[in-house]
């Protein structure tokens, strides 16, 4: 019999999907040394890897696998994290806050407070264009949405290969960035962290920027805060929407908060949803037992 262990803020709720569950040969373990089978938040589950004596495969809850791929922690086990879950969540977040902006929505709302009938010029998503960093599973699915709502999509990746199916009008080099970035309305990140990503958005790559919006919801790491700042402040970026940071939660004292065209979420653009995450931890499960190869495994020496 498999043993699973859970470690989870959502702990309840998994444990009420496994009793409404039919997975065989699995049984709940509550006992680090003895679990073969890990599901875990990674913040919860970094400082006790140590302890976890006989785990062979531990499923993330969570997209972001960072805490887990540090090269001193314990690394004998497949790691296997949640894709194909964010996209829409991503992009409702993305779309959302663009329509508020470019329709004025906000401005709106302060107007009818002091009872003013002032109307706003605008111009539709249609002539818009945006322009995703990172082509996987998020960036694909905002690519298409926001194409349905008009925008011309383009996609930077490190291959500057497009993906199966591409929505992307064109996807460039990374090392074509600033050529990509003269042409945006709209940037997005979506990038995990990684050796070559971290920092990536510093002060000479937003310099490329020509006014456009500037979404954050990859990893924190991959901007460079003075890069940011600067950035505003020269108007290469005209407002930033920040969903994660290198340090969370974000500091009180941080300028963020007060600067006027810098957007703060609490890391809230996508969660995950513990019934999506199960479901694809069951489809994982049956392919561990009958010795197939796991889905969304994680490369230590990547990082993702």
């Amino acid at each position: 019999m498999n043993k699973l262990l859970i470690i989870s803020k959502e702990k309840e709720k998994y444990l009420s999907l496994f009793e409404c569950s039919d997975l065989p040969d699995l049984e709940i373990c509550h006992d680090l040394r003895k679990a073969d089978i890990i599901l875990a938040d990674p913040p919860l589950i970094k400082d006790l890897l140590d302890q976890c004596e006989r785990v062979e495969w531990l499923q993330s809850t969570f997209a972001g696998i960072d805490v887990l791929v540090d090269p001193h922690l314990k690394q004998d086990y497949e790691l296997t994290n949640v894709k194909g879950i964010f996209g829409q969540q991503i992009s409702e977040y993305v779309l959302g806050y663009c329509i508020q902006h470019f329709r004025h929505f906000t401005q709106y709302a302060q107007q009818q407070h002091k009872k003013q009938w002032l109307p706003h010029d605008y111009i539709s998503l249609s002539n818009k264009t945006m322009v995703i960093l990172g082509t996987g599973s998020i960036g694909c699915s905002l690519a298409i949405t926001a194409k349905a709502l008009g925008f011309t999509v383009y996609g930077i990746n490190r291959s500057g290969i497009p993906p199966k199916e591409s929505p992307f009008k064109q996807v460039f080099h990374i090392t074509e960035i600033n050529t990509a970035f003269k042409q945006a309305d709209v940037i997005v990140s979506t990038l995990p962290k990684t050796d070559q990503t971290i920092g990536l958005l510093n002060t000479e790559i937003l310099s490329h920027g020509n006014g456009a919006l500037l979404f954050s919801v990859g990893r924190g790491e991959i901007l460079d805060n003075y890069g940011l700042l600067h950035s505003l402040e020269n108007k290469t970026i005209s407002h930033a929407f920040l969903d994660v940071f290198m340090n969370e939660p974000l500091s009180q004292e941080c300028p963020y908060w007060h600067h006027p065209n810098i957007t703060v979420t609490p890391h809230i653009a996508a969660v995950s949803f513990p019934e999506q995450v199960f479901e694809q931890f069951s489809i994982n499960y049956l392919r561990w037992r009958d010795g197939f190869s796991l889905l969304n495994l994680i490369d230590f020496d990547k990082g993702y």
